[in-house]
C-alpha cells in the first residue's frame, strides 16, 4: 500500500509536469519567428495574401493564440497531437513510426555508456595513480570536452569512409530484403557507430563519477575493517565497495537517461538515423508546429517516465532507502 501511495503521488506530479511542458512549449514555439503558412506558400510558389489567408484558416493559425492553446490541450487530453502541415498525416502516426528507432538507439547508448563507464571507473579506482588510472581519466576528459557532432563526423570519416568497417548512414542496408536474424544483424551493424558516438560523452561522466565514488567508499571504516579481517580485496570490492559506490552513478544515470533523447537529435542527423530526433530537425526547418510540439511532448514524457521508474527502483538498489513523500 505504501508503494502504491508513493507511485500515485509521483504520477500526479508527473502529470502536472507534462501539462506545464505542453503549455510552455506551445508558448515558446508560437513566439519564435517564422510563419508556417508563409513557408508552405513560398515552397508552393504562391505568396499572395489570399493564399496565405487560406492556409492560415486551414492550419487554424487565424485563431487567437489562447484559443489555439485550448484546442491543443483538449486534443492532447484526448490523445490527438494534431495534424502535420507538411506530411498531411496525424502527428501521432509520424511519431509512432519513428519512436522505436530512437528508443533502440538511446537504449543501446545508455546501456553501453553505463556499463563501460562503470567498468572504467572501477578499474581506475583500483589502480589509483597508475597507468590505467591516468589513461582512463585522460580519455574521459577528452570525450567529455569534445563536441558530439565532431565525434560523429570523425567516426563516419574514419570508420566508414577510410576503414570501411561500418556503414555510415541509415538504419538498414539500402535495397535489402533481409528478414529474421539477418535483418537483426544488419540493424545491429548500422547501430554500432551511432551508439558509440552518443554514449561516449556519458561514458566519460560515469567513469569519472564511479572512480570518485569508489575512492570515497574505499576509505570508509567498514572497508578497513574487512581488510583487517583478511577478506580478499576482490571480494571487498565486489560485495562492499561496488554496491555502495553505484548509488551516485545510479542517481545520475536516472537523470541523464532522458537527456539521451535530446542528444539523439545531432546523432540521428549526422547518421541519417530514422528517429524522432531527425523528425524534429526536419519539422523545425519546415516550421511544422504540430510535429515539433508532439516530439517535445513525447520526449518530455519519456524523461518523466524514466525518472518515475528510477524513483520506484531506488529502494531496490539500496534497501536502506525508504520511499517517502
Amino acid at each position: 500500500m505504501r508503494h502504491l501511495d508513493f507511485a500515485a503521488r509521483r504520477l500526479a506530479k508527473a502529470l502536472a509536469v507534462l501539462i506545464g511542458v505542453v503549455v510552455l512549449n506551445f508558448t515558446l514555439i508560437h513566439l519564435a519567428p517564422g510563419d508556417p503558412a508563409a513557408v508552405f506558400a513560398g515552397e508552393a510558389g504562391a505568396g499572395d495574401e489570399a493564399f496565405l489567408a487560406e492556409l492560415k484558416i486551414r492550419f487554424g493559425l487565424d485563431q487567437p493564440a489562447w484559443w489555439q492553446l485550448w484546442l491543443y490541450l483538449k486534443g492532447v487530453a484526448a490523445g490527438d497531437l494534431g495534424f502535420s502541415y507538411r506530411n498531411q498525416v496525424p502527428v501521432l502516426t509520424l511519431i509512432a513510426e519513428r519512436l522505436p528507432a530512437t528508443l533502440l538507439l538511446t537504449g543501446c547508448a545508455f546501456l553501453f555508456s553505463l556499463a563501460l563507464g562503470t567498468a572504467l571507473g572501477v578499474a581506475a579506482a583500483r589502480r589509483r595513480g597508475g597507468a590505467v588510472d591516468s589513461m582512463v581519466m585522460a580519455g574521459a576528459l577528452v570525450f567529455y570536452a569534445t563536441p558530439l557532432f565532431w565525434i560523429a563526423l570523425m567516426a563516419v570519416l574514419v570508420f566508414s569512409v577510410h576503414l570501411e568497417w561500418f556503414p555510415p548512414f541509415g538504419m538498414e542496408s539500402l535495397g535489402g530484403d533481409a528478414r529474421g536474424l539477418a535483418r537483426m544483424f544488419d540493424i545491429a551493424w548500422h547501430l554500432v557507430l551511432p551508439t558509440v558516438t552518443l554514449g561516449l560523452f556519458f561514458t566519460a561522466v560515469y567513469a569519472r563519477l564511479m572512480r570518485a565514488s569508489m575512492l570515497e567508499v574505499l576509505g570508509l571504516d567498514f572497508v578497513k575493517t574487512a581488510r583487517a579481517k583478511g577478506v580478499p580485496q576482490a571480494l571487498i570490492v565486489r560485495r562492499h565497495v561496488l554496491r555502495n559506490a553505484l548509488l551516485p552513478v545510479f542517481t545520475l544515470a536516472s537523470v541523464q537517461a532522458g537527456q539521451l533523447v535530446g542528444g539523439a537529435v545531432l546523432t540521428e542527423t549526422v547518421f541519417a538515423w530514422p528517429g524522432i530526433g531527425r523528425l524534429m530537425f526536419d519539422a523545425l526547418m519546415q516550421r511544422d508546429y504540430p510535429v515539433i510540439l508532439g516530439v517535445f511532448l513525447v520526449t518530455a514524457a519519456v524523461v518523466v517516465l524514466v525518472n518515475l521508474l528510477s524513483d520506484l527502483c531506488y529502494g531496490l538498489v539500496d534497501p536502506r532507502i525508504e520511499l517517502a513523500g
